[in-house]
This record gives structure tokens, C-alpha cells and sequence, in this order.
């Protein structure tokens, strides 16, 4: 996603209100907010005499990190010696938390950990660097529900209701089948 160039301060106060977020945006995605660089410069400084480590570590993190969101799921990747590639499809997503830190919140970000029921307490992918992180948190909700063109669609409501209305017939049906086998039961026992 591109973020656009403003000419007067009215069209940068009209941008940064703006929170709708479609599913072509979702879509463009690519790469991480550039504040993420700043973040990981920030974290590098404040380990101290580690940051000829850590800078490094985090800068080739920053450079090669890429996302791509489709109709089937999400994959994300990184690292240059050592490549690592997460895929994951829409179906696994178990549960979704938006985490930020009082760094990331100055900086407008967020990161997205994304679980499934693989049996691991972590997050099986973190998506990093994301100021679109509440609209892209609702798309993969409604993606994870099977709900695949990200908005409320084709009866989706309406199909609730007629589901609902069924059990609640279901649920009274089953309520009066046990009230005349407690019936039947407290008969019997009484004849002992």
C-alpha cells in the first residue's frame, strides 16, 4: 500500500481521519509502515552496547520483511541467509490480538498476532509495522468466518436469524420431550 503525498495541511488532517480500509488496500499491502524502522532503531539504541548486534539483526529484518494478503490467506516473509516464509489460510485463523507498546502507540503502530489451533502458545505469524492494524484485524475476522467479500453480504444476518429461530424450536422441542420423560419417570417411581 502506498501511503499518499499531501499538498496543504487541510488534506493531511482530511488523510488522517480517514479509517476505511477495503479490501483492495488489504490486498496491496506489501510491506510494513516505514515508522517501522524507526521502532526497530529505538529498540536497537536502547540495548545498549548490544545495538552492533541488534541493529543489524533488525535492519535486514525491516528491508526484507513482505506480506501478502489474497482470496486463500496470508503469507509473510522474511531474512536474507536464513529465509523464513509463514502461509496461513483464512480457515486456520483461530484468534486474533492487536499488541502495542507505548513506542509503537507514538508512532501510530501495531503488530497482529495471529493464532491457530496448531497446539502452541505463541503466535504461529506476527504481523509487524501496520497502522491499518483495526481494519485489517476486522478483514481477517471476517475472512477467518467465512464471510469472503470482508463485509456484511448476501443475507449473511438473515441466515443467522433463520438459524437461530430453528434452534430456538429445536431447544423447545427437546425442553418438552425431557419435561414428559421427568413426567413418565416420576409416575413410574411412584407405583415402586
Amino acid at each position: 500500500m502506498s501511503y499518499p503525498t499531501v499538498s496543504s495541511a487541510r488534506d493531511k488532517a482530511f488523510l488522517d481521519t480517514m479509517e476505511v480500509c477495503t479490501v483492495q488496500d488489504i490486498f496491496s499491502i506489501e510491506r510494513p509502515h516505514p515508522d517501522l524502522l524507526k521502532l526497530y532503531l529505538i529498540r536497537s539504541v536502547l540495548a545498549g552496547p548490544l545495538i552492533v548486534f541488534v541493529l543489524p539483526v533488525l535492519f535486514f529484518r525491516y528491508q526484507t520483511l513482505k506480506y501478502r494478503f489474497d482470496d486463500e490467506g496470508i503469507s509473510m516473509s522474511w531474512g536474507i541467509l536464513f529465509r523464513q516464509e509463514t502461509n496461513l489460510t483464512y480457515a486456520r485463523i483461530q484468534d486474533i490480538h492487536v499488541t502495542s507498546g507505548l513506542v509503537q502507540r507514538w508512532l501510530g503502530l501495531a503488530d497482529l498476532q495471529i493464532q491457530t489451533a496448531s497446539g502452541s502458545a505463541a503466535a504461529e505469524m506476527q504481523l509487524e509495522g501496520l497502522k491499518e492494524y483495526e481494519e485489517i484485524r476486522d478483514f481477517l475476522y471476517n475472512r477467518m468466518r467465512g464471510n469472503r467479500d470482508g463485509a456484511k453480504g448476501k443475507g449473511g444476518a438473515g441466515q443467522a436469524a433463520v438459524g437461530s429461530e430453528q434452534a430456538v424450536a429445536l431447544l423447545q422441542e427437546i425442553h418438552q420431550d425431557m419435561k414428559a420423560v421427568r413426567m413418565a419417570l416420576e409416575h413410574n417411581g411412584g407405583k415402586g
